[in-house]
């Protein structure tokens, strides 16, 4: 991620990471909605969905900081 020789996140690379997040929770959030309403399910999946999403979120997260502090 950074080109820099000090290992340090530059403006793009940030964003990037909150668009890592974002679009982990939005699309675990819209996987659950999707599944609730096939199933006439209330708010079950759709909260399973967003704990999922969180979840994998932050782990992405996680992965792309530490490749990015090994450059």
């Amino acid at each position: 991620m950074a080109d820099d020789d000090t290992g340090a996140l530059r403006g793009r690379d940030l964003l990037g990471l909150g668009g890592v997040l974002v679009a982990g929770v939005v699309l675990g959030l819209v996987v659950g909605l999707l599944i609730d309403s096939a199933a006439g399910t209330s708010p079950v999946f759709t909260l399973i969905g967003l704990f999922v999403g969180i979840a994998l979120a932050g782990f992405a997260f996680w992965v792309r900081v530490r490749n990015a502090l090994r450059d």
